[in-house]
């Protein structure tokens, strides 16, 4: 049923450009093709879609970040999931503990 719905909206050549643009994108960078970037930068922003084109400027502004969370393998997920969490517990205290009990329930994982 969903294959048939997708051949079916695929058949709006808008929808099928951002639609393929969005599924390369994907492949771009679970596989962290780095030299595939370059190309689909291209054909984002000479898109028909506005939205595609500014993607692909705000991409190309920062253009060596990008390049560099392709090629390398590290990662600030752990730091930003600690953050999550910090922020999580702030808000289940909020108004009723001072720092003191923050600090214990961050460092202690209560």
């Amino acid at each position: 049923m969903d294959q048939q719905l997708l051949i079916h909206i695929c058949q709006d050549t808008t929808f099928n450009q951002v639609y393929n643009l969005a599924k390369e994108f994907a492949a771009v960078v679970r596989g962290r093709q780095v030299e595939v970037s370059d190309d689909w930068l291209i054909h984002c922003q000479s898109a028909s879609v506005a939205l595609l084109q500014q993607f692909g400027s705000r991409l190309q502004e920062d253009y060596a970040a990008v390049r560099a969370a392709l090629s390398t393998e590290w990662s600030n997920g752990q730091t930003e999931g600690q953050v999550t969490r910090v922020k999580l517990i702030k808000r289940q205290t909020y108004g009723r503990a001072k720092l003191d009990l923050l600090r214990q329930r961050v460092l202690f994982r209560c």
